[in-house]
C-alpha cells in the first residue's frame, strides 16, 4: 500500500490550494486528509467514500472540498480561503472497512501566512 500525497505549499491567507494523493496497492473504502499543526494532535480533516459522501471538520466547511477519482485511485482536497490556523502537515488518509485497515501517507506542508 502507498499514499503518495502532492500539491502543498505556501500561500498567503486568502489563498487557495489543491492537495492530492494517489492510493495504490488495494482498493480503499474510503480516502481522506489529516492535518497535525506544530505543537497539536492530529486531526482529522475530511473524509470520502466510494459512493461519494463525505464529511468535514467543523473549521473547513465552506472552505474546502473533498473528492476522489475511483479510476485513479486518487483523492483531492481544495483548499479555498485558506487561514493561518490551517498551517499544519497534511496526511492522507485511507481505510480498508472490509479489514478495518488504515494507512496514512507521508505528510505536505501546508503555511499560510497572514
Amino acid at each position: 500500500v502507498q499514499l503518495q500525497a502532492s500539491g502543498g505549499g505556501s500561500v498567503q491567507a486568502g489563498g487557495s490550494l489543491r492537495l492530492s494523493c494517489a492510493a495504490s496497492g488495494t482498493t480503499f473504502s474510503i480516502l481522506g486528509w489529516y492535518r497535525q499543526a506544530p505543537g497539536k494532535q492530529r486531526e482529522l480533516v475530511a473524509t470520502i467514500t466510494r459512493e461519494g459522501t463525505s464529511a468535514y471538520v467543523d473549521s473547513v466547511k465552506g472552505r474546502f472540498t473533498i473528492s476522489r477519482d475511483n479510476a485513479k485511485s486518487t483523492v483531492y482536497l481544495q483548499m479555498n480561503s485558506l487561514k493561518p490556523e490551517d498551517t499544519a502537515d497534511y496526511y492522507c488518509y485511507a481505510k480498508r472497512l472490509i479489514i478495518g485497515s488504515e494507512y496514512w501517507g507521508k505528510g505536505t506542508q501546508v503555511t499560510v501566512s497572514s
